[in-house]
């Protein structure tokens, strides 16, 4: 099979799998759309190029890759469904295939192309589900390796709400693909412009190196391009390892800085600094939507390409024809950095193997010396020859001579130089393009300032105009912005704030102590108060604790009502609380009783009990009917006890209705406890 080869369209790969319509193609695979005959369902088949399928390691490999591939279940995956190794009767080489779920739809890339950088919303309703699928992955204890927008599937069949369904697509295929005449050690898998730094730098390939490259993606989505370009694939990888990503709202005033923030946590170069895994990421994006109120919207279905356009196969959606790359930044090649000025011009799209060893130069093929003048009938006789041969030889000299000097002159000058660039105002990623172009080598350092921007150049070290020899470092200081008060707690010792403040190139005032249940001698807080911007030296004054304010003596409210009790002691600074009820002789029922701790006494702190009395005052029943009697008695909590004649609950004695109270005892006005009998005689 060649890239252009046509008569695979009505092959049967394996007796099963129908070959119908080519979708895509590039030089390491393409994509068909297919039947399988057996189940009778449209599929995608990526059949890869037969340099591969020579090869055993990367058969073996693709076999592991694919069987890994398809154990992973998850809705926003692409489903693999098979793989297979097609002998054609009669060939020597046989056919590596993938059979897929064939998605309806496009390809990231293509809404990028169609809608240019995406808001907020629709950008993060495209990332959740793309973590979601390699949250799945890294749980199954599966990287992708080569997460970019080709690989982001955006398909028909989604709800009114979700729009187009995401899915993730080619899971192990870039580390099958690396296999095939290498070692993992090495080759840099994956795509440039979205690789992480540990995999240019060692090889390695885990789950934070996937969070870094969802955060390009990210990046790019809100931008509308990835954070690192370049001429050649490896000064993208350059850039990658020896730069910080900038934050994506120098590129688009507005994001919020929340989401800068995450971005910049999930593309930092120590991969120890990023989220552990896409879950993690996942969980802090969710966090992040909730807190800036942003709404799930739906997600267009972009439009794809012409399915008879040629394309990388490696950027193709299976089932999806992706947009023709309309430079060779899109192509998929094998990079043996040996120096950029040797290598192919290639970009930072497409899926690289960079190998780490150094290439042999090629042998430089054998000169074939000119052919002799034919000489001039002047020329024929010898000594003519001879003084033709002398003028040759004298002229040589001569311009071996110029040639000398002039390489003297050049080296006696020195090696030629290049200028340190205007830096000022810049923001980072634009300062360090400047120094790259002018041979430079760029190195950043903050600080504060009170007039340059936040994240922009305040100057260059050497200064601008400077002249330094190609290859020479440059300190760019970058601004951190006017200093902020830093966040110091109640309870910080002040040697603790006076160092925080002074980090922040602020001035540390002590101010007046005051009152607080704060430690004695330690920060109540600061003014002004932390997150506040100061020019630099501004004064920030601390105010330390006194200690617990002295209390005075608990008021006397015995004998007061409730409510009236407890606002005086809350005037007194007090905090009163009901701390009970109890009998009192001496007070009616509500007064209060006593205090915890009594009133005239002393208090360890602030909460004062109150006491109030239930007693109860006896009513008068003398000459009250019977009946009516041990109403109001047991109306006022006690408990009426008949003495003499009667059955003792006020129904009379037998005096024909004439039944009235001539005695009782405790006396009217006597105060007693709750529930205490009062014994009351009649005329019987």
């Amino acid at each position: 099979m060649t890239r252009t080869d046509p008569t695979l369209v009505g092959t049967l790969l394996e007796g099963r799998y129908r070959v119908d319509k080519l979708l895509a193609r590039g030089g390491m695979s393409s994509v068909y759309r297919g039947v399988d005959t057996r189940l009778d369902r449209q599929v995608a088949i990526k059949i890869m190029d037969p340099r591969f399928a020579d090869d055993r390691s990367f058969v073996e490999r693709f076999e592991r890759e694919a069987r890994s591939a398809a154990r992973l279940h998850h809705p926003h995956v692409v489903a693999v469904h098979d793989q297979g190794f097609d002998t054609p009767g009669g060939e020597e080489s046989g056919r590596a295939f993938l059979v897929m779920e064939l998605v309806d739809g496009g390809t990231l890339r293509e809404l990028l192309a169609e809608h240019g950088p995406l808001d907020v919303a629709l950008a993060l309703s495209i990332i959740e589900p793309v973590l979601s699928a390699l949250a799945a992955a890294h749980a199954a204890g599966l990287v992708h390796r080569d997460v970019k927008p080709e690989n982001v599937l955006i398909g028909r069949g989604g709800t009114a709400l979700s729009g187009g369904v995401v899915k993730v697509g080619d899971f192990g295929l870039v580390r099958a693909i690396a296999s095939a005449g290498t070692t993992s050690s090495s080759v840099i898998l994956g795509t440039v412009a979205y690789v992480s730094p540990e995999q240019v730098a060692t090889g390695a390939t885990t789950s934070r190196g996937d969070v870094y490259s969802a955060g390009i993606l990210l990046y790019e989505m809100l931008t509308g391009r990835p954070p690192y370009t370049g001429d050649t694939a490896l000064s993208v990888a350059y850039r990658h390892v020896n730069d910080d990503v900038p934050r994506p709202s120098e590129l688009r005033p507005g994001i919020p800085p929340l989401l800068d923030e995450l971005i910049l946590r999930a593309t930092r170069r120590d991969p120890e600094q990023r989220p552990a895994d896409a879950a993690a990421f996942l969980a802090e994006l969710n966090h992040l939507r909730t807190v800036l109120g942003v709404p799930a919207v739906p997600v267009p279905v972009p439009l794809p390409a012409d399915a008879d356009r040629e394309t990388d196969a490696e950027r193709t959606t299976p089932g999806i024809p992706a947009v023709p790359a309309a430079n060779p930044a899109l192509a998929t090649t094998v990079l043996t950095p040996v120096a950029e000025a040797t290598m192919p011009v290639t970009g930072p799209r497409g899926t690289q193997a960079l190998h780490r060893e150094p290439q042999i130069p090629a042998a430089q093929p054998p000169r074939t010396p000119p052919p002799r003048p034919q000489p001039a009938a002047d020329d024929e006789q010898p000594g003519s020859r001879k003084r033709l041969y002398v003028m040759v030889a004298a002229a040589v000299l001569v311009l071996g001579g110029l040639i000398g000097a002039f390489a003297f002159i050049l080296n006696d000058t020195g090696p030629s130089s290049s200028s340190v660039p205007k830096l000022a105002g810049m923001n980072q990623a634009a300062a360090g393009d400047a120094l790259r172009s002018a041979k430079l080598t760029p190195a950043y350092t903050e600080e504060y300032s009170d007039t340059a921007a936040q994240h922009t150049v305040i100057r260059s070290d050497p200064a601008e105009g400077t002249s330094l020899a190609p290859g020479s470092t440059v300190n760019v200081v970058l601004s951190k912005g006017r200093p902020i008060v830093p966040d110091i707690q109640a309870g910080t010792s002040p040697q603790d704030a006076e160092t925080a403040i002074k980090a922040a190139q602020l001035t540390p005032v002590q101010g007046e102590q005051e009152y607080s249940d704060v430690a004695k001698n330690k920060v109540i807080r600061v003014d002004p108060s932390p997150g506040s911007q100061l020019n630099i030296g501004g004064q920030v004054t601390i105010i330390l604790s006194k200690g617990p304010e002295p209390l005075p003596p608990v008021p006397d409210v015995t004998g007061q009502s409730k409510e009236a009790a407890f606002q005086i002691l809350q005037q007194a600074g007090f905090q009163p609380f009901q701390a009970g009820e109890e009998f009192s002789d001496q007070f009616a029922a509500g007064q209060v009783v006593r205090t915890d701790p009594k009133g005239g006494g002393k208090a360890s702190n602030r909460r004062i009990g109150v006491f109030v009395s239930n007693a109860v005052e006896v009513p008068n029943v003398t000459f009250k009917r019977m009946e009516e009697a041990f109403q109001i008695l047991r109306q006022a909590g006690l408990e009426p006890d008949r003495q003499g004649r009667g059955n003792g609950n006020g129904n009379g004695g037998g005096n024909g209705g004439f039944d009235f109270v001539l005695e009782q005892d405790p006396q009217p006005g006597t105060k007693v406890p709750k529930g205490t009998k009062v014994k009351v005689k009649g005329f019987g």
